[in-house]
């Protein structure tokens, strides 16, 4: 059943792939289309609308897409919190105010790297500060979370007195990224974020029966033979590596770490291992469909929505139904 399950996932993201590298602001004809999408090599405006604008994009919806899926999934058991996600741990907060405050105040050129290269920074000043408070509480979930939520309100009112302080252009590059957008230049973007994200998934996926003991119970994983706390040391490095990376390459993309993983165990159920591949594919395939969604649904106006707003949007409706359906299994 769970081979049928990727399988059918696999052939859902090949299917979005497709469909974003057809669709989108600029119309193209079928028979254009198809003949630059199978002659790559060919020259020509369809060439360079679906080679060298639209794949790089699918490339970095499909990175992080699953970057996301399977760090929250990875969180949601190392944490045995079912609404823990990538941004849980302050990471979204610390590589927001990094981007920033570079923008604001250290306007460092780098061209596209710029804002991508603040944020990662950002996020790993993040991450060593919630590894030193956590360490404290010998890596507790309650420690991690706890530091975790404080920083990212520390962050986040450091942020909005930066942009206070911030002229209006800089007011709107910054909040434009904060929603979350794949949009911009992305070649040089997908060159360095896969040496992050897929390491960072491979690593998760080994750790799959740890977390499976780790979601029981320190105490219990103790005695399956589990070093819970060494193990919490670990992965919290490496799913702040791939959020990090995921953020500095589309910004504060939201819920993809949240929904996914939740829709996954519905599906496969707990076993960390399959639901790790399970929920980078959906992740991959649920980010493509919705970047599509953001380029083309205002596209007749000349605007483009950033992606943060579609995955709020349907993440939101996701748990209003969750909830509901679990008040009804309640009031029975």
């Amino acid at each position: 059943m769970r081979k049928i399950i990727f399988l059918i996932l696999f052939v859902l993201l090949i299917i979005s792939a497709f469909i974003a590298l057809r669709f989108g602001s600029v119309g193209i004809e079928w028979r254009e289309f198809w003949h630059s999408f199978t002659h790559p090599s060919e020259q020509g405006t369809a060439h360079s609308i679906i080679w060298l604008t639209r794949f790089p994009r699918v490339l970095a919806a499909v990175l992080v897409g699953a970057g996301l899926a399977a760090a929250g999934c990875a969180l949601q058991g190392l944490l045995r919190n079912p609404l823990a996600e990538p941004y849980t741990l302050g990471i979204s907060g610390g590589a927001a105010l990094g981007a920033a405050v570079v923008t604001v105040f250290m306007p460092i050129h780098l061209g596209a790297w710029t804002t991508p290269v603040s944020a990662f920074f950002g996020a790993m000043v993040s991450v060593t500060l919630v590894y030193l408070i956590a360490g404290r509480r010998r890596f507790s979930v309650t420690g991690l979370i706890l530091a975790g939520v404080i920083l990212s309100f520390i962050f986040s009112s450091a942020v909005l007195l930066i942009l206070t302080l911030a002229s209006p252009l800089e007011t709107n590059s910054i909040l434009f990224w904060l929603i979350g957008s794949l949009s911009g230049d992305k070649v040089s973007i997908i060159k360095a974020i896969p040496f992050f994200i897929i390491p960072g998934i491979a690593i998760l996926y080994l750790f799959g029966r740890d977390l499976d003991a780790i979601a029981l119970g320190d105490e219990k994983a103790f005695h399956l033979g589990v070093e819970a706390i060494r193990v919490r040391q670990i992965l919290f490095v490496v799913t702040s590596m791939v959020a990090g990376a995921c953020i500095a390459a589309a910004g504060m993309v939201g819920f993809v770490g949240l929904i996914i993983p939740h829709a996954m165990r519905m599906m496969i159920g707990p076993g960390h291992k399959p639901l790790i591949i399970a929920s980078s594919l959906a992740g991959a395939a649920f980010l493509v469909l919705a970047d599509t969604v953001a380029r083309t649904v205002l596209s007749r106006h000349g605007q483009e929505l950033p992606v943060g707003v579609v995955t709020g949007i349907i993440g939101g409706m996701f748990f209003i139904i969750l909830l509901l359906k679990q008040r009804e299994k309640m009031s029975f």
